[in-house]
C-alpha cells in the first residue's frame, strides 16, 4: 500500500509541508507517528468503525480519531441532533438551553459533578480545573501524574518547552503512578505550597488496590485538591468515569473526547464551592465553549451512553480485540501485546536485544494497514464495533503477525519493512 504515482493523500502531504507546521494539528496524528510511506495521511471520510483515505481506501478504524469517537462515525442519533440544531444554529448573543440541559445530564452522571463548566479542549479542561485548584487552596505548585494537554504549566518539563518561562515550569512537579512515596515527596519537598494534586485515575498501568483513595487521602491530608483527568476514561471506562469504576470521587475532573462523539466539547466539573469560583474569584470564558451544534451532539451521546449498553459492548469487544491479538502474537513468536484495559489499549513490544522495537511496531501495523485495519498508539473500541468486524480483525492479526514472526525470526524486520517506522509516542500513556 506504499504510495503511487497520482496519489492525492501524497499531494496533499506535499501541500501541507509548505503551509503547515507538523503536518496535522495535532502531534498524534502525524506523518511520524505511523509508518511513513506505508500508511495514508488524510482521512476522508467516516462510518461506523470504518474510514477511508482520501484515495478512497477502506480501513476498520481503532484508533478512533484518539478517542472522541465513542457511538461510531455518523451515529444516526448524533447525525439527527445535529443536524436539527445546525437548521437552529450553532451560537448565539446569549446563552443556550442545551447549555443547562447538557450540565444536568453530566451532574445525574458523574459522581464527582456538582456544577460544570463548558470549554473546547480537554487541554482547556485540565487547564481549568488546575486554576480552580489553585484560586482554592492559595498554592501555586501542582503534583502531576501523566499526561494533560499541551498548557504551560502541563509541558515545561518536556523537550517541547520553549517559550515557558522558567517560574512556570519551576512551578509543576511530576510524580509516578502506583507509587504514593513519590507523591509524598513532592508535598514534603515543598511543604505548604502544593496546591493541586491531578492525575490520569488510570493509563495502561491499572491501579494497586487502595492506590486511587490513598492518593486522595495524602491530597487532603496536605490541603490540596485532587484533580482526576478523565479526558480519555470519562465515558468509556463507565457512564461516570474511571471514578465511577473504582469508587474514588476526587474534588474536581476533567472530561472530553467522547463527551459528543467526535464534535468539540469539553468540561470541567466537580465541588459546587470549588466550580463557583469560575465567577467569583478567577476567569474562566470562551466564545465557543456554549456551541449548540457540539452541546446538541453532547446530549444525543450522553442519553445514548445512558440508554444502552454502550460500556459493556467497550469492554466486551476491546477484551476479544486484545485477548485475540496475544494469543495470536505468542502462536507466531512475535514478542508484542496489547496491554490495557478493554475499552483503551496500547502495543507493547518486548524484543531480543539489538532489535529495534519500533521497526517491529511499524512491521505489525503494515501488515494490519495492507490488509484494511487502522492501528495507532493508542486503539479504542466504539459502539460501532460489531462480532463480525471483530472477527474480520482478528484474522487480519493472525496473517499480519504470522509475517511480522517469521520476519522477526529471520532478522530481515527492517528489510520487510517498506516505510520509515513510527517514531516515539508523542504522549506518555
Amino acid at each position: 500500500m506504499s504510495w503511487a504515482d497520482g496519489s492525492r493523500d501524497r499531494d496533499l502531504l506535499e501541500r501541507a509541508r509548505r503551509v503547515l507546521p507538523g503536518i496535522t494539528q495535532t502531534y498524534s496524528k502525524a506523518p511520524d507517528q505511523h509508518v511513513q510511506g506505508v500508511y495514508p495521511v488524510y482521512l476522508e471520510r467516516g462510518d461506523g468503525c470504518r474510514v477511508w483515505d482520501v484515495d478512497g481506501r477502506e480501513y476498520i478504524d481503532y484508533p478512533c480519531a484518539l478517542g472522541p469517537v465513542l457511538l461510531g462515525y455518523r451515529d444516526p442519533d448524533v447525525d439527527a441532533a445535529v443536524r436539527a440544531q445546525v437548521d437552529r444554529g450553532p451560537s448565539f448573543s446569549l446563552g443556550h438551553p442545551l447549555e443547562v440541559e447538557v450540565a444536568e445530564l453530566l451532574v445525574e452522571m458523574i459522581p464527582c459533578a456538582e456544577m460544570v463548566r463548558f470549554v473546547k479542549t480537554g487541554s482547556e479542561a485540565t487547564s481549568a480545573a488546575v486554576r480552580l485548584g489553585r484560586a482554592s487552596t492559595g498554592r501555586d505548585h501542582i503534583a502531576m501524574c501523566g499526561y494533560h494537554g499541551w498548557h504551560e504549566w502541563c509541558v515545561g518539563h518536556t523537550a517541547r518547552n520553549a517559550g515557558i518561562p522558567r517560574a512556570v515550569r519551576e512551578l509543576t512537579h511530576q510524580w509516578s503512578y502506583n507509587d504514593l512515596d513519590s507523591l509524598r515527596r513532592i508535598f514534603d519537598e515543598h511543604a505548604g505550597e502544593v496546591g493541586v494534586v491531578i492525575m490520569e485515575p488510570i493509563g495502561v498501568e491499572e491501579p494497586e488496590n487502595g492506590f486511587l483513595a490513598a492518593v486522595r487521602e495524602l491530597a487532603h491530608e496536605r490541603g490540596a485538591v485532587l484533580i482526576f483527568d478523565e479526558v480519555i476514561t470519562g465515558f468509556r471506562m463507565a457512564p461516570g468515569g474511571a471514578q465511577e469504576l473504582f469508587g474514588v470521587v476526587p474534588d474536581l475532573a476533567a472530561f472530553g473526547k467522547g463527551m459528543a462523539n467526535g464534535y468539540p466539547l469539553s468540561a470541567v466539573v466537580g465541588r459546587a464551592d470549588l466550580m463557583e469560583l469560575v465567577t467569583a474569584a478567577t476567569y474562566i470564558s470562551g466564545t465557543f465553549a456554549g456551541d449548540a451544534v457540539a452541546l446538541a451532539a453532547a446530549r444525543a451521546t450522553l442519553e445514548k451512553v445512558r440508554r444502552e449498553a454502550v460500556c459493556e459492548h467497550l469492554w466486551r469487544q476491546g477484551a476479544a480485540v486484545r485477548d485475540g491479538f496475544n494469543v495470536l502474537a505468542t502462536s507466531h513468536g512475535v514478542p508484542a501485546r496489547m496491554v490495557g484495559l478493554p475499552p483503551r489499549r496500547v502495543l507493547e513490544l518486548t524484543p531480543r536485544p539489538g532489535a529495534d522495537p519500533l521497526a517491529l511496531k511499524g512491521l505489525i501495523w503494515q501488515g494490519c494497514i495492507d490488509r484494511g485495519v487502522l492501528l495507532g498508539n493508542a486503539n479504542f473500541i466504539s459502539f460501532a464495533h460489531d462480532d463480525e468486524v471483530i472477527a474480520r480483525t482478528l484474522a487480519v492479526f493472525d496473517e499480519a503477525l504470522g509475517d511480522a514472526g517469521r520476519a522477526y525470526r529471520d532478522g530481515r524486520v527492517a528489510e520487510v519493512l517498506r516505510g520509515i517506522p513510527p517514531g516515539e509516542v508523542s504522549r506518555r500513556p
